[in-house]
């Protein structure tokens, strides 16, 4: 697999795996609280994913790439808390999400940095 299509994979399961996993975590504690309620378990399992692939990602990718454009996941968590938990959020919140959808718009133009192998000293 090409550099370029690993990391627009990894970045892909970065961004679901957490928004699902926080989505799992947010209906599963408002709708029984109990730990090892299987919402609960799957969202945890997500966020080791997301945890997992993160990692991974930032070991061939940029931080200053990597973080911007996966912070398109807050804007996400806010529509889907909108949709799907009926809950209220403020019009600064939609600005904030839409400045972070347009850094990540911006970041995301660029190619991700080749990686580069530790020079031996």
């Amino acid at each position: 697999m090409s550099q370029p299509a690993r990391t627009a994979l990894f970045l892909i399961v970065v961004i679901v795996s957490n928004l699902a996993g926080n989505l799992c975590l947010n209906w599963g504690m408002k709708h029984s609280g109990a730990l090892l309620q299987p919402a609960i378990v799957i969202g945890v399992a997500l966020l080791i994913v997301w945890t997992l692939a993160r990692m991974s990602l930032l070991s061939w990718a940029d931080l200053s790439f990597v973080l911007p454009v996966t912070a398109i996941g807050y804007v996400l968590s806010a529509a889907a808390g909108k949709a799907l938990f009926d809950e209220r959020v403020a019009v600064e919140r939609w600005a904030g999400a839409l400045l972070v959808t347009a850094g990540a718009a911006l970041v995301g133009t660029e190619k991700p940095a080749a990686p580069q192998r530790p020079t031996e000293g």
